[in-house]
């Protein structure tokens, strides 16, 4: 209860910044999380708000002393510190990854975003990835959920920082539904996660038809 009134608040004071009518639901959270495991090193949250993801990060095996919870708002970095004490926690706007030291000596292993890209500018989109990835280890993934038919992040800023947009699924439970992206470096680009047929961020099919591995950004 007090998770969703901290949300219905937040929701309240500034909806563009919430970017959502609801907390993320379990489907979509297990979805966005899905690829994680308990040896994926360091795990960096953005925008985890009231910590749906932070929850099924933990289900995944993911140890609380391994998070950093980037949040902006104060009403939810003050829930999450309280609700996860041994993960680090910055209030702080996540455009300004350049202030903290968010690296771990290279070991960040993902990045799960909640961030809402589709309310932010092109500018604010481009600093946020270029230095998300500045963190990661090479083989690092940036999951990044959308309310939108395709990938929040055009294809022409993915093209410039060498990056590469794959779909995951989409969570037809969540309200409202909401599909996955895993963005990546293109040096990844001639591999395919085990069980998972890749799918192109910018489908010219259906959604739900596969594609093959060319077709992926």
């Amino acid at each position: 209860m007090k998770e969703r009134l901290t949300f219905l608040r937040a929701l309240s004071a500034d909806p563009g910044l919430v970017g959502a009518i609801a907390p993320s639901g379990p489907a979509l959270a297990r979805l966005i999380t899905s690829e994680i495991r308990h040896d994926s090193g360091h795990i960096v949250e953005f925008g985890p708000g009231t910590g749906v993801f932070t929850q099924a990060l933990l289900a995944q095996g993911v140890r609380e002393k391994d998070l950093t919870l980037v949040e902006y708002r104060s009403d939810f970095a003050k829930l999450l510190q309280e609700r996860f004490p041994e993960a680090r926690v910055l209030r702080m706007d996540a455009g300004s990854l350049h202030k903290h030291d968010l690296s771990h000596d290279g070991s960040v292993g993902a990045i799960v975003s909640g961030l809402p890209l589709l309310n932010m500018s092109d500018r604010k989109i481009v600093s946020i990835l270029s230095r998300a990835f500045r963190y990661m280890r090479p083989s690092g993934a940036f999951y990044q959920f959308t309310y939108g038919p395709r990938c929040p992040v055009p294809r022409k800023f993915l093209d410039r920082l060498g990056l590469r947009a794959t779909f995951l699924g989409r969570a037809l439970g969540n309200l409202p539904p909401a599909a996955v992206y895993r963005i990546t470096k293109l040096e990844r680009s001639g591999s395919v996660h085990p069980n998972r047929q890749e799918q192109s961020a910018y489908p010219r099919l259906r959604i739900s038809e596969p594609v093959t591995a060319e077709d992926t950004i």
